[in-house]
């Protein structure tokens, strides 16, 4: 039973206070994740469904799987003492921080190894660019040949 003094939100208002399209809530409802009430052939989300929402969001945003997501909302409800959704928090979070760290390692070293890849190409490219410049013979003017009685290109561009 929903208490009369309880704040209800429209999809529209909810989406509008958590910064989210009425598309990924309806999304996250499909995915069981949260389950509004119905007021005539309208959704109605309550604090609860609001709180629900802000955990999905924040979990997504750390890279935790619905599924990750899934077991922890579920142990919320199951646990009264929060003991268990707390441990599996702790051992989900600890997970996420080493995949990260490893994540971050291999980035710095593909970094690198990229800078490396670009100081060598940059050297390469200074390098034809000079020999180019020194092997280059010096320009000789375009002259109008004698027997031609047809314009050349550039005399063409009036």
């Amino acid at each position: 039973m929903i208490d009369s003094a309880e704040k209800l939100y429209s999809v529209s208002q909810l989406g509008l206070d958590l910064g989210v399209s009425a598309r990924t809530i309806r999304f996250y409802e499909t995915k069981g994740l949260i389950a509004p009430r119905r007021a005539g052939n309208n959704r109605v989300y309550t604090q609860r469904d609001r709180g629900r929402m802000i955990l999905i969001l924040r979990g997504k945003k750390l890279g935790f799987t619905l599924r990750e997501i899934r077991e922890y909302l579920d142990l919320y409800d199951a646990d009264p003492t929060r003991a268990k959704q707390l441990r599996l928090l702790l051992k989900a979070v600890r997970s996420r921080i080493l995949k990260l760290e490893d994540q971050r390692v291999a980035l710095d070293e593909a970094l690198g190894e990229l800078r490396e890849v670009e100081s060598q190409a940059n050297a390469a490219l200074s390098s034809l660019e000079s020999a180019s410049r020194r092997a280059a013979p010096p320009m000789k003017p375009v002259s109008k040949s004698p027997t031609s009685t047809r314009p050349t290109a550039l005399e063409n561009q009036d």
